[in-house]
């Protein structure tokens, strides 16, 4: 009998405990689901000037109508906050240097980083001077963010996880989302004037012609049909840094990813489209405009797909399109009248000016312009679960200071000046005509951008959105730390917008821009240089629309984003044919498979099933550790986002001019000649795609080109990684083409519009609406984005209704 009673006993705890697990997983799961969106209903929201509806499709696209702009302006904060209010906290964290406040000691350094340019003191300060309408738009937008997150049953899930409630949202913090993107598009420029500054110390002129080109042959600008190639001669000798023994890795890749042991392959992602084909070459007699952006890629999306209905002198105007959750604008889109998209300019935005100090000037510091006692500010991090970092930023007329090297630069940046961030973009929702458009870009508050457009008359235009400084001395001496010597090259200043280059309607019919040189001829003073892509993605897109032929349609436009021949790589794949010949393959397996692969796994495109284009690639890269790799190591040293690549993106055309004319003096002395370079380098291929054992066979473009795009919380907590994360796809293209495509970074999202046509215009993007696991919005799309289906610009019929009265 006390057996039997000692059993029930255990059954019973047993049970007991399974009850309380149970429990524990219904709280939790009830939990997570108190912090869903709300889809219907109706609101009263005292504030409201007449009523506005959120209306959702099936995959979650809201379309937000209402008869006062305010009104608009308050439900599209709403929206926002509601499935995105944690991507909103991390975009005003990263520009304030705020983000140890959520995830401790580890983020101080980034916060340290971002800090320096006290971008909420400028926020704050903007706001003072920030137009009375544009004020009040912001606040109702405001006002719906704060209503939105504080309406959730529960907190957003992501702060359940972190220990760490949100705060509420400010008119400051949307202005810091639009600083944030400062630091994605333009923050690599620091980097890169360290780099070229240290080549131009370890250079002679001759070698630093060779070496950091203007311009290339790939070059596709719009004032150019074609662009010579560089024709610097080889000066006898090599710098004495050349060929010198480098690591297998960039400390740049290595440092982004957590790995120590990424290949040189997995470099050069940069990017984002856009191009316009004019009325005379559209089927419908409308203007085409295409952009897809390039961005990381992550859970939730960067974008947020929405339809905004907004008043038009008495009537009502659908804007169409993908906004940026913080900010109460549309990003990218079309009117019914005009349609537009960016893609970055890669401009000289930024100088690095030489502070000099005097032991007998104590607490001073020499800028071109004499001596000056920079200002000091005491900044203070918060930090989860440790006390507060403190440090004092010093501040010139020119900018904070920054060390590095062992000196003291003057970090001179257009997004430190009051023109940086606006909201005059909004003034494109109104815009009825091309003209209107392109005198509204060059006055917006943004990373200067390139800005394409076109309207339903046909029109087509470009012209840069966003501050751009002014060069008294344009050329490439701003591209390099400045001393009193160059002092003149620097900006003072902003051009005017009646200044900005402009193209209208070239003769061709069609626009193209892909992040490399815009202009060859009068203009491109104006623009600098502050890292441009090689080319060949630009070059490749303007001969994708020609091909097109004289009548085109959305679909035709389109089918150029999908674009993922490999052009620029094929002329690699035959250089390591050349170098494979009989004698180089006699009795080497290695090198006799890798022959073969090239040959019969090629299909000419970056695809997923082929090995050669592997291959070419890392052989590719693969010299350029040989030759750069001891550079590599001392940039590092300087900025751990400093190489070779950030000091020149057209590195492969002065390899290729290296190979083909084979001077002596550049020939590092371990190698008996030229060939035997080509040779090591297909060698240190092979073995790099061979490291952990894996047959090179088994080594396709798709087994690398995995896409892993994952919520933030994945990484801090890996056992979510499997409900916060896109299934692993294998993904065509790549950086030199069209269709940009890598792990964690690719065309941020995919339009294609006929303005006044957007029920025939495409769309597709990588995430959903939602950030939140447990909505049917979170994963929405993605894989039409991954099979490139055109699906539709416009939502569907509408599946939920939310309204709001006052």
């Amino acid at each position: 009998m006390q057996k039997a009673g000692l059993g029930q006993w255990v059954k019973r705890i047993l049970l007991g405990l399974l009850l309380l697990a149970g429990v524990a997983i219904l709280g939790v799961w009830f939990f997570l689901r108190g912090s869903l969106a709300q889809l219907d209903g109706r609101r009263t929201v005292p504030g409201l000037q007449a009523g506005v509806t959120i209306a959702r499709d099936a995959q979650g696209v809201p379309t937000i109508s209402g008869t006062s702009r305010l009104d608009v302006a308050y439900a599209t904060g709403f929206a926002h906050a509601q499935d995105r209010f944690f991507q909103m906290d991390l975009l005003r964290r990263v520009a304030s240097g705020e983000l140890a406040e959520l995830f401790g000691p580890k983020a101080v350094p980034v916060d340290k980083e971002h800090r320096l340019h006290r971008f909420r003191a400028r926020a704050e300060e903007l706001l003072k001077s920030m137009p009375a309408a544009d004020r009040a738009l912001l606040d109702r937008y405001v006002a719906g963010v704060n209503d939105g997150v504080t309406n959730l049953g529960t907190r957003p899930f992501e702060y359940a996880l972190v220990g760490v409630g949100p705060r509420p949202w400010s008119a400051a913090d949307s202005l810091l989302a639009g600083w944030a993107m400062y630091f994605d598009l333009q923050g690599n420029q620091e980097a890169r004037e360290l780099a070229r500054g240290w080549v131009k110390e370890h250079s002679t002129p001759e070698q630093l012609a060779v070496l950091l080109p203007e311009s290339t042959q790939w070059d596709a600008p719009l004032d150019a049909a074609d662009v010579p190639a560089p024709d610097a001669p080889f000066p006898d000798k090599a710098p004495e840094w050349w060929g010198k023994p480098g690591t297998p890795v960039s400390n740049r890749i290595a440092s982004a990813s957590g790995s120590a042991s990424i290949p040189a392959e997995f470099r050069g992602m940069v990017g984002s489209n856009n191009w316009a084909v004019a009325g005379g070459r559209s089927k419908d007699g409308g203007a085409i405009v295409a952009d897809d952006m390039h961005l990381g890629v992550q859970l939730p999306h960067i974008w947020y797909r929405a339809v905004l209905q907004v008043p038009d002198h008495g009537a009502s105007r659908r804007v169409v399109g993908v906004t940026l959750p913080g900010v109460p604008m549309m990003i990218v889109g079309s009117n019914g009248h005009v349609a537009w998209g960016y893609t970055n300019s890669y401009g000289d935005f930024t100088d690095l000016v030489t502070l000099e100090t005097d032991a007998a000037k104590p607490g001073q510091v020499r800028t071109p312009a004499g001596w000056e006692t920079p200002v000091a500010h005491e900044e203070s991090i918060l930090v989860k679960g440790a006390p507060a970092e403190r440090f004092t930023v010093r501040e010139t007329s020119l900018g904070p200071i920054r060390e590095a090297g062992g000196r003291s630069y003057a970090l001179h940046w257009v997004a430190h000046t009051k023109n940086a961030v606006n909201f005059k973009g909004m003034a494109l929702e109104g815009a009825s005509t091309l003209d209107e458009a392109l005198a509204i870009a060059a006055n917006m508050g943004i990373p200067a951008q390139n800005f394409v457009a076109g309207d339903s008359k046909g029109n087509i235009g470009w012209t840069i959105a966003g501050a751009l400084p002014r060069r008294v001395q344009p050329g490439p001496a701003s591209t390099f730390p400045l001393t009193a010597e160059t002092q003149a090259a620097g900006w003072q200043g902003l051009i005017p917008a009646g200044g900005y280059p402009v193209v209208r309607n070239p003769a061709g019919g069609q626009l193209a821009t892909a992040n490399s040189r815009q202009l060859m001829g009068a203009g491109s003073g104006l623009l600098g240089d502050g890292g441009f892509d090689l080319g060949a993605r630009s070059h490749q897109i303007r001969d994708g629309l020609t091909a097109l032929g004289g009548k085109t349609d959305e679909q035709g436009v389109y089918s150029v984003a999908l674009d993922d021949r490999a052009i620029f790589i094929s002329g690699w794949r035959d250089r390591a044919l050349a170098a494979l010949d009989a004698q180089a393959v006699a009795g080497d397996m290695k090198r006799a498979e890798a022959l073969a692969l090239l040959n019969k796994s090629w299909s000419g495109r970056a695809s997923v099933d082929s090995v050669g284009y592997r291959l070419a690639r890392a052989y590719m890269w693969s010299l350029h550790e040989l030759l750069y790799g001891g550079a590599n190591v001392e940039l590092a040293k300087l900025h751990q986002k400093a190489d070779m690549v950030a000091a020149s993106t057209r590195w492969p055309v002065v390899v290729a001019r290296l190979l083909d004319q084979q001077p002596a003096g550049w020939l590092p002395p371990q190698y008996a000649s030229w060939k035997d370079l080509q040779l090591a380098a297909i060698d240190r291929a092979v073995a790099e795609l061979t490291r952990d054992g894996k047959p090179l066979s088994a080594a396709t473009w798709g087994e690398r080109n995995t896409q892993d795009i994952v919520h933030p919380i994945a990484n801090a907590v890996p056992a979510l990684r499997r409900w916060l994360s896109a299934p692993s796809d294998q993904l065509p293209g790549d950086a030199h083409m069209p269709r940009v495509a890598g792990r964690k970074f690719g065309q941020s999202e995919r339009m294609v519009v006929s303005p006044g046509r957007e029920e025939q215009g495409i769309f597709n993007m990588p995430g959903g609406q939602s950030g939140h696991p447990l909505s049917p919005y979170f994963l929405a799309g993605h894989q039409d984005w991954v099979g490139g289906k055109p699906t539709p610009l416009l939502p569907g019929p509408a599946q939920h209704m939310l309204t709001f009265v006052k």
